[in-house]
């Protein structure tokens, strides 16, 4: 009553979820076989390639991210067809957090737009659409759509049960979703020598692998403290990334990237390849250091709603 039911659309975008969550999650093993192909006596074997070598690492990393997207996608689908008040809570944390995740991948793409030779002005032009619609307009929309009342409401009237996690603010889900993001992503590292940057140098090897070690267990902690509301997490989170966005952004900005390549160790046939790319350190600095300072400035969105904070936020102001 008092609302337009939004269930077909919300039906629509479930069916369109699991349509890419399903096959996604089938890509994860087939990807696998690409290891065979690279390993010896494979189609496209080379010397070096293994544990530690970019091609190793590359398909490794799309493995996880095949997975990642189809944990997310598969309940987030089967939520809305259910139309699950849950999943209008996760789709909206998951688009904020693309707004803060997602800048690395857009930051790339338009440094290979820009650093094409070849791209008329016609394409460059509906490829910076399509770029400002996949990370700005579609998210955008998409979360003047759930933050509706007619969403809402569509979803309280089919599902009357409430959920633990509706009743969390929304920045406080998104650090915790950033936190444990950024827990899976710093795994990569370890599959590219261990290499960590460290206030204005670079540590790699064994040494590199503990510190990025140290930092998962770090994000691990923050993350549980976070959704906990506990007060000592959102100090954790203001050191944790203020140092992390300081120290990374510090060695990347100063590296050159001959130094940056040294330091991965690659095989010699990839280190060919790669040393005709037209990268600078000062692309890498901004690549990582965008989404640590976005994540700062969703640390300080949220500090109202932790613990000692969040009481005396609620509190009545005295007379």
């Amino acid at each position: 009553m008092g609302h337009k039911d939004r269930t077909p659309i919300l039906v629509g975008i479930g069916i369109l979820l699991l349509l890419v969550g399903i096959p996604t999650a089938f890509l994860g093993p087939l990807e696998m076989y690409c290891f065979y192909l690279f390993s010896a006596g494979g189609r496209f074997h080379y010397e070096g390639f293994g544990f530690g070598s970019f091609m190793f690492g590359n398909i490794a990393a799309q493995i996880v991210g095949y997975y990642l997207i189809a944990a997310v996608l598969i309940p987030l689908g089967y939520g809305h067809l259910k139309t699950r008040r849950w999943a209008r809570t996760l789709a909206l944390t998951l688009l904020w957090a693309w707004l803060v995740a997602g800048v690395p991948l857009t930051i790339v793409v338009l440094f290979v737009l820009l650093a094409s030779k070849d791209l008329s002005l016609l394409a460059a032009i509906v490829a910076m659409a399509g770029l400002a619609l996949g990370y700005l307009v579609i998210p955008g929309v998409l979360i003047r759509f759930y933050q509706s009342q007619d969403v809402r409401l569509t979803f309280e009237a089919r599902d009357p049960n409430s959920y633990r996690v509706e009743k969390l603010p929304m920045p406080i889900l998104v650090l915790g979703s950033l936190d444990l993001f950024y827990a899976v992503v710093l795994h990569i590292p370890i599959l590219f020598n261990g290499i960590f940057p460290l206030f204005g140098r670079f540590s790699s090897g064994l040494q590199g692998i503990s510190f990025l070690a140290l930092s998962i267990a770090c994000l691990i902690c923050l993350a549980w403290g976070t959704l906990g509301r506990r007060t000592w997490a959102w100090w954790g989170s203001l050191v944790y990334f203020g140092l992390t966005a300081c120290s990374s952004i510090l060695t990347l900005a100063t590296s050159r990237y001959a130094d940056i390549l040294s330091n991965l160790n690659f095989p010699p046939r990839e280190l060919a390849f790669l040393e005709g790319l037209p990268f600078q350190g000062f692309h890498f600095a901004a690549l990582i250091g965008m989404p640590l300072l976005l994540t700062l400035g969703v640390i300080f969105l949220s500090k109202r709603h932790f613990g000692l904070y969040a009481r005396r936020s609620a509190s009545p102001s005295p007379r």
